[in-house]
């Protein structure tokens, strides 16, 4: 069991969404004892566009002064409703080698980065988001804009290709506890007739699960799926890199996931903790 903190690391472009994206860390926080850490960085290229030395200095300067005070005033904000102590900071560089030395300096155990209402996820451009998925083996928290998790509130909770061992960590545990019952298991498989008896020894009396048969429409009626029971965090076991999945499963594509559905996520491995 873990006895420290969860590390969460907050990966903000500083956009609209950036206030809902914290809300739900915060909530996330609260039921799993961890601490917050808000990070930001802005490419120089765009700050300054064809000026001399001296003026694209006073310009950085500028641009340092108002980021600072941006990022302070919606921290206080978060900080004083919430009473959530968030620490800050933010960078002027190149976007991809600044985020991995301070996640490589941090060493968080859940990376937080915004969704986009309908569309590819570019946390600050260049595909953030893939990079990320591929530089950090533990949990990624994606933040939808739409569906965002109050603080002090319960959550409803649904999972995507949970196997047994998902509910077994110290991590999921604190998740479950603080999450409607019943639990909404949801699985895609490729013919609906090769699924054997749920083991309701393995998921629990708590637990409902949902399967849906592999198609074009799969991933849309498991979107509506969602909206009906009022979903707003969904756990997606993206399983270990190295495994082939069972016959009888589909390993479910994690972009058409992100993509597609209007509900915050929460991405794991098998070589991290998993919910």
């Amino acid at each position: 069991m873990k006895s420290n903190k969860y590390k969460i690391l907050i990966l903000s472009d500083l956009k609209k969404s950036t206030s809902t994206t914290l809300k739900s860390t915060v909530s996330l926080a609260k039921m799993i004892n961890g601490d917050i850490e808000f990070f930001h960085v802005k490419k120089p290229t765009d700050i300054v566009e064809k000026e001399n030395q001296l003026s694209a200095m006073r310009t950085i300067n500028e641009k340092h002064n108002i980021t600072r005070k941006k990022i302070e005033k919606l921290i206080k904000s978060i900080s004083e409703d919430y009473g959530v102590n968030v620490k800050h900071s933010f960078t002027f560089g190149n976007i991809k080698n600044e985020i991995a030395n301070h996640i490589e300096k941090v060493k968080p155990d859940i990376i937080v980065v915004g969704k986009r209402r309908q569309k590819p996820i570019n946390l600050i451009g260049d595909n953030l988001t893939s990079f990320v998925l591929k530089k950090h083996d533990g949990l990624i928290f994606i933040a939808s804009d739409k569906n965002t998790i109050e603080p002090n509130k319960e959550l409803t909770l649904g999972v995507l290709n949970a196997t047994e061992k998902s509910f077994n960590s110290d991590f999921a545990q604190k998740l479950i506890k603080h999450t409607q019952k019943p639990l909404k298991s949801f699985r895609i498989i490729k013919k609906t007739d090769a699924l054997k008896k749920t083991n309701e020894a393995a998921l629990g009396n708590n637990i409902v699960e949902y399967v849906f048969e592999e198609n074009d429409n799969t991933i849309k009626n498991l979107s509506n799926y969602l909206s009906k029971n009022n979903i707003n965090l969904l756990c997606f076991d993206r399983g270990h890199r190295n495994t082939k999945n069972n016959t009888n499963s589909i390993k479910t594509n994690i972009n058409d996931v992100i993509r597609n559905l209007n509900v915050s996520l929460l991405l794991t491995t098998e070589q991290k903790l998993k919910i």
